[in-house]
């Protein structure tokens, strides 16, 4: 197959390049193919006979989002569109990574695909108007909403925590916040078996079972052999530019239908541990 993957250099979208290494992958910079460009999106796909569009290029800083609004939206919203129009027009699947932020947290049990979205910030927001995009304009799609993502190809939450222990002698964490974390190496592989399934409609995709923040990054330093205490602060105390859901667990209920499970996010901890240690980040 041919497969166009946005945001290839990203933390995903790294791995993704990994996970295809049988397909012909393109893998375009931003001065090869610009997504906020429409007419430039339209010639590039209209002009490469893809199969499928994963689109991981996102804009995804939480708290930045709040003071850059418009480009929350130009990247989440308006690109997707321009991504889902020319899907459409060249007859390719197209696959949009979305998030657990669609969701307000105010749930007692797993969020479910078809649950109703009220996202609480505006990068939420924007992935929401990015899901819509696909839904309205794609033809053929699949939405995978994932969360709390970690791997080796970017610094990400799990290296910022061994960071600060190694320069401080504790480290604050919000103690009310929960969901899964999952190791973008699981979730790429996951995507490489949905693509194979020509999977359609919006599954969630994350490493199974779920902890808190605080409960994460005291995992994080006991597997890595630190002792650095961990202590444990609200949401409100952290004061943070942009609220989060205080639950936004996934069901993995409508992705087990397609036969595929993901392992514990704590046993995903150790692969990932293990990989910091080959790129020797970690001793």
């Amino acid at each position: 197959m041919r497969i166009l993957i946005t945001g290839a250099s990203g933390l995903l979208g790294h791995d993704l390049v990994d996970c295809f290494q049988e397909d012909e992958i393109l893998a375009p910079r931003s001065h090869e193919l610009n997504i906020l460009e429409p007419n430039q999106v339209c010639n590039f796909i209209a002009g490469h006979k893809l199969d499928w569009i994963i689109h991981c290029a996102a804009y995804t800083d939480v708290d930045a989002s709040e003071a850059h609004q418009d480009l929350a939206f130009a990247v989440n919203r308006d690109a997707t569109t321009s991504l889902s129009r020319a899907a459409a027009e060249t007859g390719s699947r197209l696959l949009y990574i979305s998030t657990d932020y669609v969701f307000d947290g105010l749930s007692n049990r797993p969020y479910e695909p078809h649950d109703s979205v009220n996202p609480i910030n505006i990068y939420g927001v924007s992935k929401a108007a990015g899901e819509s995009a696909v839904r309205n304009h794609a033809s053929q799609w699949l939405i995978v909403r994932s969360s709390w993502l970690f791997g080796g190809a970017r610094v990400c939450f799990p290296e910022k925590i061994l960071l600060a222990a190694a320069s401080q002698p504790l480290v604050k964490v919000v103690n009310d916040q929960i969901g899964s974390p999952t190791y973008t190496r699981d979730l790429a592989d996951a995507i490489r078996r949905l693509v194979r399934k020509e999977a359609r409609g919006t599954l969630h995709v994350t490493n199974s079972e779920h902890c808190s923040w605080l409960e994460f990054a005291r995992e994080i330093l006991r597997k890595a052999g630190r002792q650095t205490p961990v202590l444990p602060i609200s949401s409100v105390d952290s004061q943070r530019a942009a609220k989060r859901p205080p639950y936004s667990v996934l069901s993995p209920l409508a992705l087990a239908a397609h036969g595929i499970r993901l392992r514990p996010w704590s046993d995903a901890l150790d692969a990932y541990l293990d990989e910091l240690r080959r790129m020797r980040k970690l001793r």
